[in-house]
């Protein structure tokens, strides 16, 4: 049950401030291994980030987010590890906050969001 409880404050982490998913990956199926992202890839999910995302989120090292509910995501990694978002970004991420668009990325796009995410984790 924490699993699900952890996957679902991802995606409102990283997305809105109440998402939901139908399935939050187990312990034993945890995201693919992290791989060293490419300087390109990370600054095309910046740009990426920047442009689908800063309206409402914190993109960057510092700063509040516009929008109260949606946390920064220099905050993401601190609380699941940010890989847990490719299958959701994939399927077309739907949340439960009205304000909060459906959300569906292309697998490059994925990748590019997911290599900037993590870059951040270095902060």
């Amino acid at each position: 049950m924490r699993a699900s409880m952890l996957f679902t404050l991802l995606a409102a982490a990283a997305l809105s401030a109440c998402a939901a998913f139908p399935h939050a990956p187990s312990s034993s199926e945890g995201p693919e291994p992290r791989s060293e992202a490419s300087a390109e890839s990370v600054m095309r999910g910046q740009v990426l980030a920047q442009t689908r995302c800063a309206a409402c989120h914190a993109t960057g090292l510092t700063g509040a987010s516009p929008m109260a509910e949606a946390p920064p995501f220099r905050e993401l990694h601190t609380r699941y590890p940010v890989r847990f978002l490719q299958e959701a970004l994939a399927e077309g991420l739907t949340t439960a906050h009205p304000a909060m668009p459906q959300v569906e990325l292309a697998p490059d796009e994925i990748r590019d969001l997911i290599a900037y995410l993590e870059s951040l984790e270095a902060g």
